[in-house]
């Protein structure tokens, strides 16, 4: 399955392993790895939440694939992203492409994360001295994904 939605950690080398073994012909795996940051907007991060709508995210995090399966020759991708109670360094996300060649799979890996931030119904509280708060929306994650737009 190219999408997991799941509280327990993962193991980037298995994960990347176990994906590589699916075809002899993939020449190239892009990959990206999210981690919680100990500080945002400042202020220290004690941990966070992630919050999701199951059945819905994985729906999303398919359409955001199949989108990527469209736009590039990719051969497949897979999104691994976790919810639950996360602390600074915990893995939050793997995003994982392969293809015949790098420029392809880059692209499409780039292009996932983006619709990943933007589009992919999840919802983070950061744990701070202050208290708890909702991370809002970021301009430069809209930005990202917006260069991707097809006019």
């Amino acid at each position: 399955m190219p999408v997991k939605v799941q509280q327990e950690d993962f193991d980037v080398g298995a994960e990347i392993a176990a994906f590589r073994r699916a075809d002899p012909g993939i020449g190239a795996i892009a990959s990206f790895i999210g981690l919680v940051r100990d500080v945002n907007e400042g202020d220290a991060i004690a941990g966070m939440s992630l919050e999701h709508y199951p059945g819905m995210t994985e729906k999303a995090l398919a359409g955001i694939i199949d989108e990527a399966k469209q736009r590039w020759d990719i051969i497949d991708a897979l999104v691994i992203h976790r919810v639950g109670a996360l602390k600074p360094l915990d893995q939050i996300v793997l995003v994982v492409v392969s293809g015949a060649h790098r420029g392809a799979t880059f692209a499409a890996c780039e292009f996932i994360m983006d619709y990943l931030k933007t589009r992919a119904p999840f919802w983070k509280k950061e744990q701070t001295a202050q208290g708890a708060r909702w991370v809002e929306a970021r301009a430069s994650d809209d930005q990202a994904a917006e260069r991707w737009n097809q006019d």
